[in-house]
């Protein structure tokens, strides 16, 4: 009985997670004959051409697809393959997103497109640009060798750059069409310009920073990942960030007046952007030391990313900002939480972590763009001498290395006569702890065959280390 109660309570759950099917009834006279349609939403990272969510075009001319069960609340919106042709409203302006809600039987959702973005004559937004006299372009088609294409670069300068003759800080933002103008914006802007404009004419940002924003384009989640998702794409993350640290970072030293050291370089952005930023902070420590991570969409490849970040743990002097919202997505938090602790467990200081969740927030440009300017005045702050943390490395030797059971612990005897030992494996997972002692034997038999990260910690000294277990 009590099995078929649990059996019962099974069905039950199933059946409130129900598929949907969305059917556009009718599109712009003007759309292609040929054209496919697509749609796009938080359930696939707002992949405007994904291929797994095209819709099948019906005898009768109507558009449709059909979703898996879900739970929750989904935003969408159809386009036919890129943010440039999505659909828009009757006088080409930015439509808010679709949302539907999954409930506990199927549902046939219908839907009529009034427009499209690029067959309509105008830009997404208001049509109008709202970029400040301070932002340009640097170019439409700056070349990408690493991946042969093409792509928009923006400039924001600060103000007074012209008569100042001084240097400046950077910082380098991901789907640039969405960080200073509405007219080229998906769903609104980021406004960074006009942030940063503010923050200098209150006194509140004396140094200032130059802004360099990329554009995405149609490869967005290939770029976005180093990593591929079956389902999604994704494994040109590493040409995407050679682009930026060989082509466009020397570009940008040479023609403008920057600060180009790693503690005056930052990147961020959101959702894919914050995954890329995140990575590229551990790839390119040298490069990178201030990392903006909006909504990121670490579930695209959260198990490759946290394997990568215990096997290439942070610089200790760089700064992650984290922000999201509380509902976005059942993994959002979650992963953005154990990526700050395994970066925490890496060496990174806690002072170098500012984690922050929003019960109001959602994977919107609304909530970037207002989340932007407390990240950016937290990370380019100048560098206390308390953060500088004077016994910052603590120096340690385990070993054998490899060995097959123990380890054996030097420290410095000198500094401390006792430290507290964490063996994290290749996954972040603690597999043990225990305080040791100079000369202490610890028992590694147990461990299976692999990589580990080792962390001692006294005071307010870390070591860290690597050791293969055979």
């Amino acid at each position: 009985m009590r099995k078929l109660f649990s059996l019962l309570l099974a069905l039950l759950g199933f059946a409130a997670q129900a598929q949907v099917t969305f059917r556009i009834t009718a599109v712009p006279a003007n759309t292609p004959a040929n054209a496919t349609l697509y749609i796009a939403g938080t359930f696939n990272s707002w992949n405007p051409g994904s291929a797994a969510h095209a819709l099948t075009r019906n005898p009768d001319g109507s558009y449709q697809i059909t979703l898996p069960a879900a739970t929750g609340t989904m935003e969408y919106k159809f386009t036919r393959g890129s943010w440039a042709a999505v659909e828009t409203n009757a006088s080409n302006g930015s439509v808010p997103n679709r949302t539907y809600t999954f409930g506990s039987s199927a549902a046939t959702v219908l839907a009529t497109v009034l427009n499209w973005e690029d067959l309509a004559g105008g830009s997404p937004g208001t049509g109008t640009s709202t970029a400040a006299a301070n932002v340009s372009v640097i170019s439409t088609t700056f070349a990408m060798p690493q991946l042969g294409r093409t792509r928009r670069v923006w400039l924001y300068l600060p103000p007074g750059y012209a008569s100042s003759g001084r240097r400046y800080p950077v910082l380098y933002l991901q789907d640039g069409q969405n960080v200073f103008d509405a007219a080229t914006a998906f769903a609104g802007e980021w406004g960074v310009d006009e942030a940063l404009n503010q923050l200098a004419a209150s006194g509140q940002d004396p140094t200032g920073c130059i802004v360099v924003a990329v554009d995405n384009g149609p490869n967005r989640l290939d770029e976005y990942s180093p990593w591929n998702n079956p389902a999604y794409g994704g494994g040109q993350g590493d040409l995407y960030l050679d682009f930026l640290v060989q082509t466009l970072k020397p570009y940008i030293d040479t023609n403008y007046r920057t600060l180009p050291g790693r503690e005056n370089t930052g990147i961020g952005g959101s959702s894919m952007g914050g995954l890329i930023s995140t990575y590229a902070a551990l790839r390119h420590p040298s490069v990178f030391s201030k990392v903006a991570s909006f909504s990121p969409a670490y579930w695209f490849a959260y198990q490759q990313l946290a394997t990568y970040a215990h096997q290439h743990p942070a610089n200790p002097n760089t700064r992650f900002y984290f922000v999201s919202g509380t509902t976005e997505s059942t993994t959002m938090v979650p992963q953005m939480q154990a990526l700050r602790d395994s970066l925490q467990r890496g060496g990174v200081p806690t002072a170098n972590l500012n984690f922050n969740t929003r019960a109001d927030g959602q994977h919107a440009e609304w909530f970037w763009r207002r989340e932007f300017p407390a990240a950016y005045s937290w990370l380019y702050a100048p560098t206390t001498t308390t953060a500088a943390r004077p016994v910052q490395t603590l120096s340690v030797n385990l070993y054998p290395n490899p060995t097959a059971r123990e380890l054996r612990v030097s420290l410095p005897t000198n500094l401390i006569e006792e430290a507290q030992l964490e063996i994290t494996d290749a996954r972040g997972r603690a597999v043990l702890r225990t305080r040791v002692r100079n000369g202490q034997h610890v028992d590694v038999s147990r461990l299976a065959a692999g990589l580990y990260l080792s962390r001692l910690t006294a005071g307010g000294a870390v070591g860290t280390g690597k050791f293969t277990k055979e």
